[in-house]
């Protein structure tokens, strides 16, 4: 059974891009729309995914919120969390750092990289 990654980001577009990226690679793909999505899906899911990929700044719940309430999960405490955002300021990769994500890639994103990545913190 292929691994599941989560995408959680409210842009349909970028969710698009992500799903053909990491089907293509051979995942399977569970999407949110936003933080709060992110998590009710969570809660649903048969089994913690492999991975999870994040935007930051979405409505209802941002990327900081929901890398909070996934890391209070007992059975999401390992689970990589891979931030993907327009952002680039230190400052707000420290913070969703000590919120517990696992790494950051900047958007627009390659997919190589992308994928090089999610090997890597799966493997």
């Amino acid at each position: 059974m292929p691994a599941t990654i989560m995408i959680v980001d409210d842009s349909r577009t970028m969710r698009d891009m992500l799903c053909r990226t990491l089907e293509g690679a051979g995942y399977q793909v569970v999407e949110a729309v936003d933080g709060k999505d992110g998590l009710e899906t969570l809660n649903r899911l048969p089994a913690p995914p492999s991975a999870i990929i994040s935007d930051i700044n979405m409505p209802n719940l941002d990327g900081y919120g929901f890398i909070s309430g996934v890391r209070s999960l007992e059975v999401m405490a390992k689970t990589p969390i891979l931030v993907l955002t327009t952002e680039t300021d230190p400052a707000k990769k420290e913070r969703a750092k000590k919120a517990g994500a696992t790494g950051w890639i900047v958007k627009p994103f390659a997919p190589a990289i992308l994928l090089k990545a999610i090997e890597r913190v799966t493997a």
